[in-house]
């Protein structure tokens, strides 16, 4: 979501917020903030009959702005639109003021939404959904890198990004790709897509994964080639560049991540990341059902009977159970999540891109660490 104007939108006061949705996720944090009597304004299309001087009529659409006073707005899970009914508080000569008129939100363009009195919870939601993560920047960088290639990968705001693949095959021409020398040239692919994708002014903290040698040799190389380029964003944050041993094995993606995440170097650069309390909480969480499964639960009945004991310390939830499509489970969700909130616990929403997300769907997507035991508590869904 793109957040247009930001200045005039504080809580608790009057104030407009110029929006572009831009996913079927922001239409529908949109239909839970716009309430009845705020004024939302949008540009339209009117079919119209106009009169020509010869008396006759004809039909056409002509585009106008319209701001509708909020009577009612739905939001359509089939096709993710969110259609606003209200009445005209302009008089136009196509639109007679105090009638009723709806449209529909569309991704991609603009609209505005007024409000006599914002609430500090959507200012906070509006703010959140605008700030997404981009592959400049967020808490850790991971390139693991094996003989034929190389991938990059982001970390930040519950989002596992693969920002970019370098395959080395292609660079060689069909020749055994060489990973020593200054005029390698796939490291220096490597190098050119790190340097495009990444703010070593912003991120946390980059590591470089591989078996055998090749993350010393390309570490050496990436330093060489900044000193050389006179990149000093790479050059004074070089202590955030660490390296990290991979079994020599066919895993890939996912599974490597995983391998670099239970590394305690990289843990320990990330520790107050929010990458890194969602890594913990999850492996607590795993060594509670294992170890200590009177504080853990998991399953949808079993969590909710847990929040209703205010027993709930951390709820951990896969935006894919979130964020349903079903209006009604995505209602119960969130007021679960508020709930929660409310009791002074804390919630993770881990994105399905999340390189944890599989490990968390295998306990149904929902899963809570307790604040003490509960015994008797069935784990009704499985």
């Amino acid at each position: 979501m793109k957040l247009l104007v930001k200045e005039d939108l504080v809580a608790n006061q009057t104030g407009t917020a110029k929006i572009i949705p831009e996913e079927s996720d922001d239409l529908w944090l949109l239909y839970n903030i716009i309430s009845q009597n705020d004024v939302v304004s949008a540009e339209t299309t009117r079919k119209v009959h106009l009169e020509s001087s010869n008396k006759s009529t004809t039909a056409s659409r002509v585009k106008l702005t319209l701001h509708l006073k909020v009577t009612c707005r739905d939001f359509h899970k089939d096709s993710s639109t969110l259609r606003i009914q209200g009445r005209s508080l302009d008089a136009n000569p196509y639109v007679p003021q105090g009638s009723f008129h709806t449209f529909t939100l569309e991704l991609n363009k603009p609209f505005e939404i007024r409000k006599k009195v914002w609430d500090c919870d959507a200012v906070e939601a509006l703010r959140e959904s605008a700030e997404k993560v981009s592959c400049a920047e967020g808490d850790l960088v991971v390139v693991v890198m094996q003989q034929k290639h190389a991938e990059i990968y982001l970390l930040g705001k519950g989002v596992t990004t693969l920002c970019s693949k370098i395959e080395g095959s292609s660079l060689t021409s069909g020749r055994k790709a060489s990973f020593k020398g200054p005029g390698n040239a796939f490291f220096r692919e490597v190098f050119g897509s790190i340097t495009k994708h990444v703010d070593f002014k912003l991120v946390k903290s980059v590591v470089i994964a591989s078996d055998g040698s090749t993350k010393e040799e390309f570490r050496r190389f990436l330093l060489l080639e900044a000193k050389r380029l006179r990149m000093k964003s790479i050059e004074e944050n070089k202590s955030r560049i660490v390296v990290v041993g991979l079994e020599c094995n066919n895993n890939k993606g996912n599974d490597h991540l995983k391998e670099v995440l239970g590394d305690s170097t990289v843990m320990n650069s990330i520790k107050d990341s929010k990458v890194g309390i969602e890594i913990r909480a999850m492996r607590e969480l795993w060594d509670m059902v294992c170890n200590n499964s009177d504080r853990a639960c998991y399953g949808p009945k079993s969590v909710e009977s847990a929040e209703k004991m205010k027993a709930i310390e951390t709820l951990l939830i896969n935006d894919d159970v979130y964020r349903s499509n079903e209006i009604g489970t995505r209602k119960k969700y969130e007021n679960l999540v508020k709930s929660v909130k409310e009791s002074g616990g804390k919630v993770l929403v881990y994105s399905s891109m999340h390189v944890l997300a599989q490990q968390l769907q295998q306990l149904t997507g929902v899963a809570a660490i307790l604040r003490f035991p509960l015994p008797d508590l069935e784990e009704m869904d499985v």
